[in-house]
């Protein structure tokens, strides 16, 4: 009988320190990430795959507001945001996943699944959002967009500037 592992790759596994974060700079980090997992499939392993996506649903959140103040596109909700990175990362691994296992001439099936996490919005924590998402901005911009849109920011505790904690 097959063992369970379940995998956790963090959204700065594919997007690394000093890369931009292009598809190519992802595609290579997930190629890389999914070879180290060989080893487990060879001890009769399945696994279960899990991402971040701080880096990747920043860069989105970046996007949607270009789009935004250049075409007038709508600016979508943070969870939207979060759902686009999910489908995103998890078909990017799936992809890479399949090219490890074909290198080293073995047949699995895969399976990508977006979830969703259901919250209670009376939930306390609510109160005082504390997770940081997206890039960082000066004190004025942060300021200007929560006049303008009612985003919630918290400056950084090592002073690279302010982020959003909630939409």
């Amino acid at each position: 009988m097959s063992k369970l592992a379940v995998v956790a790759f963090g959204g700065n596994a594919l997007i690394q320190d000093g890369q931009r974060g292009t598809i190519e700079d992802q595609e290579a980090n997930a190629y890389a990430a999914c070879e180290t997992l060989i080893k487990l499939i060879n001890r009769d392993y399945n696994l279960v795959i899990t991402h971040g996506n701080g880096p990747q649903v920043g860069n989105i959140m970046l996007a949607n507001a270009a789009g935004n103040q250049v075409y007038g596109l709508p600016d979508m909700p943070l969870d939207i945001s979060v759902a686009y990175s999910q489908g995103f990362i998890g078909y990017v691994i799936e992809q890479q996943m399949k090219n490890v296992l074909m290198a080293n001439d073995m047949d699995r099936e895969i399976l990508t699944i977006i979830t969703q996490v259901l919250v209670n919005k009376d939930d306390p924590a609510f109160q005082n959002p504390t997770k940081p998402v997206g890039p960082y901005y000066t004190k004025e911009n942060a300021e200007k967009m929560t006049a303008e849109n009612g985003s919630i920011f918290a400056e950084d505790p090592r002073g690279r500037g302010w982020r959003k904690v909630g939409y």
